[in-house]
């Protein structure tokens, strides 16, 4: 098609109309003859406004780069934000139906926002703060605003954010149950084995929480239903006891080495593909111990059948492995080496050959007379090497520590004593002489050396192979490696929250955020933080001019064109957006 011009003489003159047309074949007389599709008039009648709507119209359909020089004329750089990151989370939210799943519980029931689809994409927006850029809810309204782009997702304010995590907390029951079968069947989880582990959280405040009634899970109650309603008890050897009132952010034993700062305590159940399928949050002064049978009875609930629970040495008490032994269920647990218990020494003692298995572990299983449980020795080469480097480390410390300390008076000694005692490492190999000389223990530390790179596991599956065994509790890794990653890859704590629901909600974002990073992770074989600066590199810039404003994608690099296709996600279209002027 073109512009066909006419001229036609007048009195006054020329007059040039203008035509839209192209030229068609006519077969008669054997050459193309131009066809008029519309006319425009007089050229010096030209309604030029039309014409540049039109041009913008059809502008539509090219790229940028191949507009004509007048349909570019004017335009300027507006902007630039990062894209690509937030589109990959948000294609791996939709695909595991997290975004369908949200709106539908917004939609019904009590208490729902008043836009479903914006709160959708709010919480979105807060997960993927959370995954590439993690910070308080503050700054994340102020990133989702000004320094990323989002699909959907426009101006958030602080309020909006706020709204959304309050009206997530209502819901996250049944957000937990309706994600979890969601993902354990479209990515096919296997589900035998589950691994339980805890840790704690600070936060940034002289003040823990008062006291107020709550039931056996830990929540807060109007003061009746405390009650397990199992016949079991809730209490383990900690602090608190549920059922019995208490602050969420309370002073308690912090993994962390922040015991002067209040925390509230968290755990994770992990399949053996390392998907975080759920998470739970109980006062900071629960003991570890007593969590894990409200951790089976709620994971009974979602009618698992029959599981073998992993967990680590924390949870290894006899109530404990009754309790995970009802109703059919099994364990892999680790015992501790230096307890000192009759069965650990019993099983060390017994004499065997070690069967390499995955890696260079090694392992040997003992039986043990009228110990239901099987015990298997595992020992690894490369951890007894740092096992005897941390331990010599250790001594060398205490060695300078007391050189010199027996010409020092009583009184100083015995301050010396006392300084040590505040180091569990060096005070571990410290043995005092009954003259209250200051001495490394020897004896100790060669009965230490004897325990160097091994581990007890005790399990209560008559059917498992000791390699299965040695193998799953390694898996217990996995675990680990995601409180790594909330704590600082994912920026769980330090936590700013002071509303017991709002600190929840902020978990249940990190745990959502932690999903969909162990799934890019194991479609891809790569670590997050290599995904992040791959991906972060396809930007979004902003052009505007006199024709409208459009918006256009970056070109994607080869490392991130290959995680995409990794992914099974389509490269993002190059033209995100075009708007013309309002006539």
């Amino acid at each position: 098609m073109y512009v066909k011009t006419s001229v036609r003489k007048t009195r006054t003159g020329e007059v040039r109309y203008l035509q839209l047309a192209h030229n068609e074949w006519d077969a008669a007389r054997g050459r193309s003859v131009p066809k008029v599709i519309y006319g425009f008039g007089r050229e010096d009648q030209l309604d030029k406004e039309a014409v540049r709507r039109l041009v913008a119209s059809l502008s539509r359909l090219l790229d940028p780069g191949d507009l004509p020089a007048a349909a570019g004329e004017g335009l300027e750089f507006a902007e630039s934000r990062p894209y690509g990151g937030a589109y990959v989370l948000d294609a791996l939210w939709q695909r595991l139906g997290i975004g369908t799943i949200l709106t539908r519980l917004a939609s019904s029931g009590r208490g729902r926002p008043r836009d479903a689809a914006a709160a959708e994409r709010v919480l979105f927006g807060l997960v993927a703060n959370g995954a590439l850029a993690p910070s308080s809810k503050l700054a994340a309204s102020e990133w989702m605003s000004r320094d990323v782009h989002v699909d959907g997702l426009g101006e958030v304010d602080d309020d909006a954010c706020y709204r959304a995590m309050d009206w997530l907390h209502g819901v996250r029951g049944e957000l937990e149950k309706q994600v979890y079968f969601q993902v354990a069947d479209l990515l096919n989880l296997q589900v035998d084995l589950i691994f339980f582990d805890t840790t704690s959280t600070y936060f940034e405040t002289g003040a823990a929480d008062e006291e107020v009634p709550r039931d056996w899970r830990g929540e807060k109650t109007a003061g009746q239903d405390t009650a397990r309603g199992d016949g079991e008890e809730a209490g383990g050897d900690g602090e608190n006891t549920a059922g019995k009132p208490g602050g969420f952010r309370a002073y308690g034993k912090s993994k962390d080495s922040r015991d002067d700062l209040p925390q509230v305590v968290i755990g994770l159940a992990v399949t053996r593909e390392g998907i975080t399928v759920r998470d739970w949050g109980w006062p900071g002064n629960t003991a570890g111990s007593a969590l894990i049978r409200q951790v089976k009875t709620d994971m009974r609930d979602w009618c698992l059948g029959r599981v073998v629970w992993v967990a680590d040495r924390g949870f290894a008490s006899k109530e404990n492995r009754k309790f995970l032994q009802s109703g059919g269920g099994a364990y892999i647990i680790g015992e501790k080496l230096r307890s000192g218990s009759a069965e650990a020494n019993a099983a060390l003692s017994r004499q065997g050959r070690y069967k390499t298995v995955a890696g260079n572990l090694q392992i040997k299983e003992v039986r043990l007379p009228d110990a239901g449980d099987r015990f298997v020795i595992c020992f690894n080469p490369d951890q007894a090497v740092r096992d005897a480097a941390v331990r010599a480390n250790m001594i060398s410390m205490l060695e300078e520590l007391i050189a010199g300390s027996d010409q020092l008076s009583v009184t100083k000694r015995a301050e010396l004593r006392g300084k040590i005692s505040t180091m569990p490492g060096p005070n571990r190999f410290l043995r005092v002489t009954p003259g209250g000389l200051l001495r490394v223990d020897k004896a100790r530390a060669k009965a230490e050396e004897n325990l160097d790179g091994k581990y007890l596991l005790r399990s209560a599956d008559p059917h498992m192979s000791a390699e299965d065994i040695a193998a799953g509790y390694k898996q217990l890794l996995e675990v680990e490696r995601g409180w790594r990653d909330m704590k600082s890859v994912l920026d769980l704590q330090p936590v700013y929250h002071r509303l017991e629901e709002r600190i929840r909600a902020h978990v249940l974002l990190c745990w959502l955020a932690l999903l969909l990073v162990r799934v890019a992770e194991n479609h891809t074989g790569q670590t997050w933080p290599a995904m992040r600066r791959d991906l972060q590199r396809i930007s979004i810039g902003t052009f505007t001019g006199p024709a409208g404003t459009f918006r256009q994608r970056t070109e994607v690099p080869k490392t991130a064109r290959d995680l995409l296709t990794a992914l099974k996600i389509d490269v993002p279209r190059k033209i995100h957006e075009l708007t013309t002027p309002e006539a």
